[in-house]
């Protein structure tokens, strides 16, 4: 049975529609393969980027190539520059089409990269984590963005996963060391009481699934088997991963909302195996059949997790059918479809 057979209505004329450029534009692109001289495929970009959400975001953004507050860009969440362009990747925004874009990438790596390959929140290694270095690396590596500091912040990705090469946090005289927030490795974080956070693990896993530098393909091999080892360790539909501070998984697991920052939910755990291949794993049966379920009227998915006034574009109210849900959902159908 193809992807769009699972459906029990036409999403995809929804998404095509006029009056949403940039939901139509990454419909064309992402699920219907439309190739990239492809008239109508053109117009739709064009417009997303003239008309779109992605033209709102780029026209609050300092000529530096910041917003709102120079520097490494974390707080304030979430207008400052993390979100940004973490919100601009998921756009489907790219720097060959907007020179903006790449002052963007240039400026957060001047600013948030260490150089230990570090991305930081303070500045400082110290305040780097497994869902911001995730974020960013799958962010600046989806906007087209090729600087070669790039390197080295994917081989500290993936050397925090395996622990190769890295210090304990108590050797302070350490050229690369774990710190009180990323602790260890195996996705271990110190705001989940030092255990392996499943969240940092999914945007890592995203992350090494785009990774551009192919020499590196050993050392991230062994990254991504000891990733997909976690994210099996238990049933995926449970989400019954360690929660350092509470007696049960998130409820966000199961509430899938647009964008994804660092809250993460079943819909991009599933994306992020997919992309490593493990699309039609049967493990991920039950999880697979709980996003079915979500199904709503005409094939349709509803906003559950929402950002609406906290960010630079809102996209749409809670609990009602959503453009931008059903396109992350019809993305991990298809891709499961394709695996």
């Amino acid at each position: 049975m193809s992807w769009q057979d699972q459906l029990n209505g036409d999403s995809l004329s929804w998404l095509l529609a006029h009056d949403a450029p940039g939901v139509r534009y990454l419909a064309l692109r992402d699920l219907l393969d439309r190739p990239e001289n492809d008239r109508e495929l053109g117009e739709a970009r064009t417009a997303a980027y003239q008309s779109g959400h992605i033209a709102t975001i780029l026209a609050n953004m300092d000529e530096a190539g910041y917003w709102l507050e120079p520097g490494p860009g974390y707080n304030p969440k979430y207008h400052a520059s993390v979100w940004a362009v973490l919100l601009l990747a998921q756009l489907g925004a790219s720097v060959a089409e907007d020179a903006r874009i790449g002052q963007a990438c240039s400026y957060l790596l001047d600013h948030a990269l260490t150089p230990g390959g570090h991305f930081t929140a303070s500045g400082a290694p110290s305040g780097t984590a497994d869902c911001l270095q995730g974020n960013l690396c799958w962010a600046l590596v989806t906007l087209g963005c090729r600087d070669p500091r790039l390197e080295e912040a994917f081989e500290w990705l993936a050397r925090t996963v395996t622990g190769e090469g890295i210090a304990p946090a108590t050797d302070r005289k350490a050229q690369l060391r774990y710190y009180a927030g990323k602790c260890g490795p195996g996705f271990a974080c110190g705001a989940n009481n030092k255990l392996p956070c499943a969240w940092g693990g999914v945007k890592v896993m995203l992350a090494l699934a785009k990774r551009p530098f192919p020499h590196q393909s050993s050392l991230v091999q062994r990254a991504i088997q000891q990733g997909v080892d976690f994210l099996f360790s238990v049933d995926p539909a449970d989400a019954a991963y360690p929660t350092g501070y509470s007696l049960k998984p998130s409820q966000n697991w199961w509430k899938f909302g647009f964008p994804v920052f660092y809250v993460t939910d079943l819909l991009q755990l599933v994306a992020a195996l997919a992309a490593l291949g493990y699309g039609q794993d049967p493990r991920l049966a039950r999880a697979l059949l709980i996003i079915k379920q979500k199904l709503v009227e005409h094939g349709r998915w509803p906003l559950e997790y929402s950002y609406t006034g906290k960010t630079w574009v809102d996209f749409g109210p809670t609990k009602q059918p959503n453009q931008w849900v059903t396109l992350r959902a019809l993305r991990v159908l298809k891709a499961v479809g394709a695996a």
